[in-house]
């Protein structure tokens, strides 16, 4: 099975290390999956983690300031505008669970508590606890970029860290490594879809309120 996903994807991108990079770049698969993917593909790990880690740091750049762009542009659509209303809530709910951490507090302290919430969540290298979801909590927090970057920066250097040790030492798993982690990135997407399904408008201004 892990090698049907990696045929997949080669037959797309014939360089694997333009592979690794790119792949790094996705969501929910980000570095976590494109570091046991690079080690399938016969690269040396000390080249794919780095190619790995900076595909998936960079991605932050374009869903920083590309994001709320998108999405309004989306909500203007007739067949999607409704989902992508309710994506939009779905990922500001957990902002506001960061927020109401630093409730009452002086706004010096709660951007530090922003700051560490967001090294933490994207330090633990479970899909949907990326960059790309870490990113977009930092916009609908109000973190400038210069204010993000050093927190998705180290967390996702951590979560990188982390998945380089476990494919190191299992490296002879790494066909399991690969399918655990696509199994958990498609059960992630199946929970995300559900809760966007299911996420009411109403809630999520009663919180902000």
């Amino acid at each position: 099975m892990a090698d049907i996903i990696v045929n997949f994807l080669q037959s797309f991108i014939k360089n694997d290390y333009l592979l690794v990079l790119l792949t790094s770049c996705f969501p929910l698969i980000e570095l976590k999956g494109a570091i046991p993917i690079g080690t399938k593909l016969g690269l040396e790990l000390l080249q794919t983690a780095p190619l790995a880690y900076l595909g998936s740091t960079l991605i932050c750049i374009p869903i920083f300031f590309l994001l709320v762009p998108i999405f309004n542009l989306l909500k203007k659509i007739k067949f999607v505008g409704g989902f992508i209303e309710k994506v939009e809530l779905v990922l500001k709910n957990k902002a506001l669970k960061i927020a109401k951490k630093a409730d009452g507090d002086a706004d010096s302290a709660v951007k530090k508590i922003y700051m560490i919430s967001l090294f933490i969540f994207v330090a633990v290298p479970f899909p949907v606890t990326g960059v790309w979801t870490g990113t977009a909590m930092a916009v609908f927090l109000g973190l400038k970029f210069r204010e993000s970057i050093l927190p998705l920066a180290v967390g996702n250097l951590i979560a990188g860290t982390i998945i380089t040790i476990l494919t190191y030492f299992f490296a002879s798993y790494v066909d399991t490594i690969i399918l655990i982690l696509f199994a958990i990135a498609i059960v992630m997407l199946i929970v995300f879809i559900i809760k966007v399904a299911t996420a009411k408008k109403d809630n999520a201004d009663e919180k902000a309120e």
